[in-house]
């Protein structure tokens, strides 16, 4: 039906036009698809604008994926017509897999329905059966949703046509340029890429060149591929320079005012040596038998309101990103490093989190009030270790100002921590790397990046401040956004336990385990020789942590309900968060908050992919790093450990320098080797030669592809 409408457009009324959970009760009770007629006549939605509305609406719920307009301009309900909604995962060799929103198996799809879509799109597919390796198979029904709006990779121009060849190895597809929609880029440069047709079964993606960023990769290039490849805002738009030339070098004295003043205390903000902007301070002092502290944090949502410019860009960019030696950040700088950041010896606004602590380090009570502090010292965690931990003379000498209050921050620590432990904790022993660059920007070294106690002491007050955040939005029912992570589910449960069991080793919790269960277990394999080999699979068992307006609480953390309150220079989930706890304090409730949960949980599913993308970014600048640190190293002989077991070889990670390679199945010793899912490993049928996750091995480098990004060993028997 095509409904042409010439009148002004109008606001209607909420309540004239139906609720989706309506309008889907309808379709239910009837049934049958319905058409637009007969679901507005159901509602009595007569005048035009309200008829409009509802178009509106019964378009989002088919964006949504919730109800499918057939051939004959019916409404129908997905899930009566055995369509599901999910996303695309593309292989690079044509096929890939469409994950169902609800969750469940993949279902796999054929290079021929991988036609139409690429990477990531939202689509409608039906289960038309099982393939020759048991796997259900799709078909596609619809698509919902382009991922990709434009694409980055290399020019190659082949006479009047040319294509560019995506970045993303998962964008399957090249993009088809005529020669005038080349912008004049040269056949290998490396280009930016409008999608103007999306693909369909007959017509590969077509597309205009929109930028031209290069013919030599360097590491500042890398950068500008991951930014533009994962689409993340990196410009300021002009509007925003308006609201930033009011904001003040200094704060304002009127804002100082009804605010709880803490110039007095020295509160210190302790970050790593690069840090930039200072998100939160902390400060202790024995109360009674017990403690007091004090978690201040930059009072981000008094410079940053609501519909504001700069609350739009902050929101669309979700999170700051952390490139090697360049930051994409959430906020400009004039609020990140400045006027919000929690510099030393000037006046700060604050949100604060006073926490009440007994003499065994249990929270008893907290509260949360607006205050303005005053920095005393920017201390870095390895000053801070040699401080507290080693005791270091000279360094208390030249801190003697706050080395007493660093003394009592660690001492506090310890008490904190133990009592967490108490209750157990799962407590992964993951290595991160650090790039150590040189004068002129090239790696020279790769080293692990080691957490000492410092680190530690500032994870543990902030976990407990963020607790907190949880329990008073929870306390007072405002809607907010907490981080959730969910028990692991029961397809990777099945094949943990299978796996443990052939180590001699079991999972407690039966069907549902708890955050207790696996700490006990990572106690009892913590002096073993393959402890990275169980650690890891434990790790890859858990599903990834997300951001939602519905507490599930944090199982990896075992919290029963948690929340991210302590960085609002650098997350927008914190921003929110800080904005129902100010509303909380200055209206005593949450009636008239200017957020549903709705609004939290549209925020939660954008948020939480800001931070995927901002992951698979950084993860891909530092691959090309790595690779570029080890294209001189082709023949050298390296120890590792095997980090990944797939059917097609093993991925070995160097020891010391974290950098992953491939050793191709074909380039192991000439044997049929057949690949264990369960078991993590491949084995060799005629010599029964044993490759598996965890297992320290000796490779050589034999290949590294810079543009790929790829790095290939080979095994040394």
């Amino acid at each position: 039906m095509n409904r042409k409408r010439t009148q002004k457009r109008q606001t209607v009324a909420p309540e004239l036009v139906p609720e989706r959970d309506d309008i889907m009760d309808f379709l239910s009770a009837a049934n049958k698809p319905r058409s637009f007629k007969r679901i507005a006549g159901h509602f009595a939605v007569v005048d035009d604008a309200a008829q409009f509305a509802l178009e509106r609406r019964l378009k989002a719920m088919q964006r949504d994926g919730q109800i499918i307009k057939n051939r004959r301009e019916g409404y129908g309900l997905v899930k009566k017509m055995d369509i599901l909604p999910g996303r695309v995962i593309a292989h690079p060799d044509g096929y890939g897999f469409m994950r169902p929103d609800e969750g469940g198996d993949d279902l796999y799809l054929s290079a021929k329905e991988m036609r139409s879509v690429l990477h990531d799109d939202r689509i409608l597919a039906r289960v038309i059966g099982i393939d020759r390796r048991g796997r259900k198979e799709g078909a596609l029904v619809e698509v919902l949703e382009r991922a990709n709006q434009q694409v980055v990779g290399r020019y190659i121009r082949e006479g009047s046509v040319g294509v560019v060849v995506p970045d993303n190895k998962r964008i399957n597809q090249d993009i088809l340029i005529a020669r005038v929609d080349s912008r004049k880029a040269k056949s290998g440069q490396y280009v930016v890429a409008r999608i103007v047709q999306q693909p369909d079964r007959h017509t590969q993606p077509i597309g205009e060149i929109v930028e031209v960023l290069g013919t030599h990769m360097s590491g500042d290039l890398a950068i500008d591929i991951a930014i533009r490849s994962h689409e993340i805002p990196a410009e300021w738009p002009a509007i925003l320079g308006r609201e930033t030339e009011k904001i003040a070098a200094e704060v304002r004295e009127k804002d100082k005012h009804h605010r709880e003043d803490l110039r007095g205390l020295p509160l210190v903000t302790i970050d790593g040596e690069e840090a930039m902007d200072f998100d939160d301070a902390v400060y202790c002092e024995k109360k009674g038998k017990g403690w007091r502290l004090l978690v201040a944090i930059a009072d981000v949502s008094h410079y940053v309101r609501q519909g504001s410019a700069l609350d739009d860009v902050a929101q669309e960019r979700g999170n700051s990103v952390y490139f090697p030696r360049r930051v994409i950040p959430m906020l400009p700088e004039v609020l990140s490093n400045g006027l919000c950041s929690l510099n030393p010896e000037v006046d700060r606004l604050c949100m604060v989190c006073e926490l009440n602590i007994t003499k065994n380090g249990r929270v008893k009570n907290f509260r949360f009030f607006e205050g303005v502090m005053r920095s005393a010292a920017r201390m870095t965690y390895d000053n801070v270790a040699r401080i507290a931990v080693e005791r270091d003379s000279a360094i208390r000498k030249q801190n003697r100002s706050v080395s007493g209050p660093i003394d009592n921050l660690y001492q506090l620590y310890k008490i904190m921590h133990s009592y967490r432990k108490s209750r157990a904790v799962i407590d992964f022993d993951t290595g991160e790397s650090r790039l150590i660059f040189n004068g002129r920007g090239q790696v020279v070294d790769i080293e692990s990046a080691l957490r000492n106690d410092a680190h530690r002491l500032i994870e543990e007050f902030m976990l407990a401040a963020n607790v907190a955040a949880a329990e008073y939005l929870l306390e007072n029912e405002i809607p907010a956004l907490f981080r959730v992570h969910d028990t692991p589910k029961e397809e990777k449960l099945n094949d943990l336990r299978a796996f443990l069991a052939e180590l001699g080793l079991s999972l407690g919790g039966d069907d549902e385990p708890t955050t207790a269960d696996y700490a006990r277990l990572l106690d009892h394999v913590r002096d073993r020789e393959d402890r990275h080999l169980i650690e890891t699979v434990l790790l890859r068992s858990m599903p990834l942590a997300v951001y939602s307006a519905d507490n599930s609480g944090h199982f990896g953390l075992g919290f029963p309900a948690y929340a991210h309150f302590t960085s609002p220079i650098r997350r927008y989930p914190d921003l929110l968060v800080h904005r129902a706890i100010r509303y909380l304090l200055r209206r005593g409730s949450q009636q008239g908050f200017h957020y549903s949960k709705a609004d939290m949980n549209k925020y939660g599913t954008h948020c939480s992919m800001t931070e995927r993308r901002a992951d698979e970014a950084t993860r891909e600048v530092m691959q090309w790093y790595k690779c570029r640190f080890m294209q001189d190293k082709v023949g050298e002989e390296f120890p590792g450990i095997i980090s990944s077991v797939t059917a097609f070889g093993v991925f070995v990670e160097l020891a010391d320098i974290y950098v992953e390679g491939l050793v191709h199945i074909t380039s192991l010793p000439i044997d049929y080797y057949h690949f264990d899912p369960i078991g993590h490993r491949l084995r060799g049928e005629r010599s029964g030669r044993l490759y598996r996750l965890g297992n320290h091995v000796n490779v050589k480098v034999t290949r590294v592809d810079l543009e790929d990004k790829k790095i290939d060993f080979e095994m040394i028997e």
